[in-house]
This record gives structure tokens, sequence and C-alpha cells, in this order.
């Protein structure tokens, strides 16, 4: 046995557990566990859950927050400052900020991550190719899916479709798409299934990001991918307009939604800087309306966009922040909701990521942490230390915290 860790909480109702890991592969759970191990972890009944997924994130435009500041905190602005950044992005930069972008991440328990890498004609495949080689350097700490994705829009940006396929070829997990920020946006819709299609990959969208609900290309969406049986293979990011849909528009596009099997993915910290600016009073949340997609069954999986830049200037890579922020945003804190929030940043996002083998059970793969908390109930919001993060069974993260009250 390579790593047992002994007396780890899984649930609050459940007696304490061994966890026995051998060749990346959890080989045992039960109470006591006798077999020697090459390393032990004295768990003293500390909460252990399953490795944290990050299911949306920008690693190439991290930590560029001081270049330029987003004065209006728009949208609007956020793209046309970063569009006046790119030209000044190398390869040695880009490596830079989205290798500390990824350790923010790592050392936070994140394990996977889903992160949207751009390209355009104009600054060609530098960021794209920089995220390329960044998933296999750090292969052996988080797993990385690449989303082939094209800020600037397609048609708006000739020569971007070919960039498409190309980006297919190098390697992409991901076909990505930006509807609301090209024309006309069913045509672009059109276009990612067929790419989609032709390399046998899933779909994540930047989808309706606007305050208002008067042009939203959702539905053709959902009934897109009802049509060409993508059902469960496409995810949506912000979705910000559905919360100024009225509520019989907004019941119906939820239905249809569930039966196109659509993974949602709501970016709170992003969604609230940038949203609703222009409310004079009575300032809107902005974000899509988690609950209501929770309770008529979308699965919902939270994440951080961004990192320290126009579209959102702060963040330190903490998913359990995400999630914590998610919880008074979407009305979250109640006793029967809180139980709920976890799961979308583990294993709500595991099945919109397809991730196999993921969670605490026999045969699953050992990518776990063990947290500074001894009550699950309390994962969110003691927002824990992360004491030691494992992935594929190897200690990959430890920390070590020494508290003292001098009285």
């Amino acid at each position: 046995m390579d790593l047992l860790i002994k007396q780890a909480r899984l649930e609050d109702d459940a007696e304490l557990v061994d966890i026995a890991i051998s060749e990346g592969k959890i080989t045992a759970v039960a109470p006591n566990i006798e077999e020697s191990a090459a390393t032990t972890i004295e768990a003293k009944g500390k909460v252990v859950i399953p490795g944290l997924i990050e299911s949306h994130i920008h690693l190439d435009k991290a930590l560029i927050a001081d270049r330029e500041p987003n004065n209006s905190g728009t949208l609007q602005e956020a793209i046309q400052v970063t569009a006046k950044l790119k030209p000044t992005f190398t390869e040695e930069d880009i490596y830079d900020r989205a290798k500390r972008a990824l350790e923010m991440l790592i050392v936070h328990g994140t394990t996977a991550v889903r992160t949207h890498a751009e390209f355009d004609p104009a600054q060609g495949f530098t960021g794209f190719d920089t995220i390329m080689r960044l998933k296999e350097e750090y292969r052996d700490l988080i797993d990385i899916q690449v989303v082939a994705f094209p800020q600037e829009g397609i048609f708006k940006a000739p020569g971007t479709d070919k960039m498409m396929i190309e980006a297919m070829e190098k390697g992409a997990d991901v076909v990505g798409g930006i509807p609301y920020n090209d024309a006309p946006a069913n045509e672009h819709i059109d276009l990612i299934f067929e790419i989609a299609k032709r390399f046998d990959k899933d779909i994540d969208l930047h989808q309706d990001f606007a305050d208002e609900a008067d042009d939203t290309s959702i539905v053709y969406l959902c009934e897109k991918t009802i049509a060409e049986g993508y059902q469960g293979r496409v995810s949506v990011g912000h979705l910000t307009a559905l919360h100024a849909m009225e509520p019989n528009q907004l019941a119906e596009v939820i239905d249809l939604m569930v039966k196109a099997q659509i993974n949602v993915m709501p970016l709170p910290a992003t969604d609230l800087h940038l949203g609703a600016r222009n409310d004079a009073y009575n300032v809107r949340r902005a974000v899509t309306p988690i609950r209501k997609l929770r309770d008529a069954g979308v699965n919902i999986c939270l994440g951080s966009n961004n990192i320290r830049n126009a579209f959102t200037p702060y963040g330190n890579g903490d998913l359990i922040q995400i999630a914590m922020l998610a919880v008074p945003v979407a009305h979250l804190g109640g006793a029967d909701d809180l139980p709920t929030v976890l799961p979308m940043i583990t294993t709500n996002t595991a099945k919109a990521l397809n991730i196999k083998d993921y969670g605490i059970a026999v045969g699953n793969r050992a990518d776990l942490i063990l947290l500074d908390t001894q009550r699950k109930a309390d994962v969110l919001i003691d927002i824990p230390e992360r004491l030691m993060v494992i992935k594929n069974g190897r200690i990959t993260v430890e920390v070590k915290k020494e508290v003292t009250i001098h009285r």
C-alpha cells in the first residue's frame, strides 16, 4: 500500500474511516485498515473530500489587473481593456502568469480544471499553445481540459473558423464559443456544433452574458443540442440574461434546458462585479437564477472565470471562496440548501466535464483533500485550510499551520 489515511470523516452522520491507496487508486474504505503503508496520514477526524474541480477559468488572461484598470467596471470596458493589452502578451509573459494562477488553484485543492484558451488571426496561437504546454508540464499535479475559445468571435474575425479547426487538431479537449459576441449568434452555434461533431468533442459556450434578456440564443442552443443528440455534452458559462426574464418565459426556457441536459456554470465573482452597472437604484445581482435552475434539475457548476484582470479584479484560486460567495448571492444558506453547494465544485462539475472514476470510492482515482475542519457541514462556511492535497495517490500539497493565542 502506498498511502493510508487514518480516521477520516466523509459524512457527519457516519463513523470515521480509513482510506487505502495504491498505484493512484483507492483500494479500500473501511472503519479500520490494519495493513501497513509506505506513508500514513493521521486525519484525526478531519474531513476528507474529493479534489475540487474548476469548471471555467481563463488562465491566459490571469494576473493583469495592475496593467490597465477597468474604471467603469462594465463588461464593455473589460473587453476593450483586454483587447488593448493582448498585443503585449508574449509567450514568456503568458506562461509566467498562467503558471502562477495554476499554482493558486493547486494549493487550494483543485485537482482538475477546464480553462478557455483563446486565439484570433491578429494574435495567433501564442496563448493557446502556452496553455497546451502547461497542460503537459502540470499533468502530475492537476488535470487540465483546454477549450478552444474564439474570444473575438468567429464571423467578426475572418480566419477564426480555420483556426478553430487547427486548435482541435493541436489537441484541444473542448470546442468553445461566444454567441453573444458574434453575429449571427445562431450561425455561430451551428458552426460550433459542426466542429464538435467532426472531432467528437463536448461544447462549452460563453452564453447570453448580458443584463437584459431581449437578445438571447439559449432557446436555439437547447433546440440544436436536442436535434444533434448532444444532450449532456453542452455547458454554458455566465447565462446572466436569464435573471432578467419574466417568470413564465424563464420557466419555459429552464424546462427546455432540462430536456437538453445543459450544464450551467455561474461565475458569481465576475457576474456580480460587471453586472447591472447601469442600474441607478434597486441594483440587480445580475447572476443567473441558480436556485431555480437547481430546483428544476439543471446541473450547476460554480467557477472562478478570471483571477485579477479587467473582468474580475480579485481572486486567489480558491473555489471554496467562490462557493461561499454564491451562497448569499443565490440564497443558498438555508439548512436544506447549503449541502447542495459543495457538489457544485465537486461532483456536479465532474459530471459536466465527464471526469470518470471521481469520488471517494474503491476503484476511483485518489484525488483527495484533507481539510482543517471536523464537520462536512462546515466545509464551506469554515473556508478551511487545505492541509493536504492528494493527486493520483501522491501528496502534492502539504500545509502546516500553527496558531497560538497568547493570553
